[in-house]
């Protein structure tokens, strides 16, 4: 008898700690979760719980299982949006107007805000702020790799992911603006020297093996191919080993300049391939930074404090010659 009163006495606190104990959430949507990029978005999350355990917040790190299923984060979005234990929410849109109208149909009263992609410049005030890279400004950095390699210009193919994805785009437009010496070109037809061969650019969804299929059909087609713009670095991440199956061939070329790789990203084995030579420079992101500061970012808005409208998050540079020292620790 005393056995079960102490039972039934366990059980009865346990119920009335449960409301005490569950944590508002502050929501980290991703692309998906198949990527290793996001996973280091996760783990900044993870450690801004474990720095702050007694908090009311808990970070919540989630997204579709792939990052081509845009339809399944923004239904992730809409479920989120809805729960009333999600405080904030930061999201990264795979498609970035998909995401908006999402938005737009939940009309939520918790702050929202962009992490790693933005919205379009159209759709801003539907987001508090975003936090992550100068996407535009990384693209610019991979255009300046590419242009000191080969001052003349060239021949050249754009590598992209997703073709509604914002951040992606400005990567993107970045790298030709700086190429052509022109502001807002939608492909490059000689200006400055460059231009996009047929076929390009190459939408990827961003799936690794894609992206080398991709870079092998191009190069087969264009013998006389001087460079390759990757907007993302899917190729080098996600199937490493067929990218370097592909490059190995061409580290003489890379190591003369006389062909040129600028690739987004020094996560999994890009700083490798880096060091091995087979990539002309990286410029990377921090994801690790965005999942870290995302959670504080959201509460100073809960709180209805003054944020700051971008809030970037810096690059690192890697080449050959620096991929020892060139990540931020």
């Amino acid at each position: 008898m005393r056995k079960l009163t102490l039972l039934a006495a366990a059980a009865a606190l346990a119920l009335g700690a449960g409301p005490a104990l569950a944590k508002k959430q502050l929501v980290i949507v991703v692309k998906g979760l198949d990527n290793p990029f996001f996973e280091a978005i996760h783990q900044g999350c993870e450690k801004w719980n474990k720095e702050n355990a007694s908090s009311e917040y808990e970070c919540f790190y989630t997204g579709p299982a792939s990052t081509s299923d845009e339809a399944g984060e923004a239904q992730i979005v809409q479920d989120m949006l809805s729960k009333p234990d999600t405080a904030a929410m930061a999201i990264s849109p795979s498609n970035a107007k998909l995401i908006a109208q999402t938005i737009k149909s939940a009309n939520p009263s918790i702050p929202v805000m962009t992490v790693d992609a933005d919205l379009a410049k159209e759709d801003s005030a539907l987001r508090k702020t975003y936090l992550g890279t100068d996407n535009y400004l990384m693209g610019a950095r991979i255009a300046e790799y590419i242009k000191k390699a080969k001052p003349n210009g060239g021949k050249i193919c754009t590598i992209e992911g997703n073709p509604g994805a914002d951040n992606i785009l400005r990567r993107a437009q970045g790298m030709r603006d700086v190429l052509s010496g022109q502001k807002d070109l939608p492909a490059l037809k000689g200006e400055g020297g460059w231009t996009e061969v047929s076929g390009c650019p190459v939408f990827t969804n961003d799936d690794g093996a894609k992206g080398v299929q991709a870079m092998t059909d191009i190069l087969a087609a264009n013998p006389d191919l001087d460079a390759f713009g990757i907007m993302g670095g899917w190729p080098l991440f996600g199937a490493p080993q067929p990218y370097r199956d592909l490059i190995k061939p061409m580290a003489d070329k890379l190591a003369k300049n006389e062909f040129v790789i600028g690739a987004a990203d020094t996560i999994g084995d890009e700083v490798a391939i880096a060091k091995e030579g087979l990539v002309t420079a990286l410029v990377g992101q921090r994801p690790f930074e965005m999942g870290y500061k995302a959670p504080s970012v959201m509460i100073d808005l809960i709180a209805g404090k003054k944020v700051d409208d971008p809030v970037f998050t810096g690059l690192d540079e890697c080449t050959k010659d620096t991929a020892d020292t060139c990540i931020q620790k």
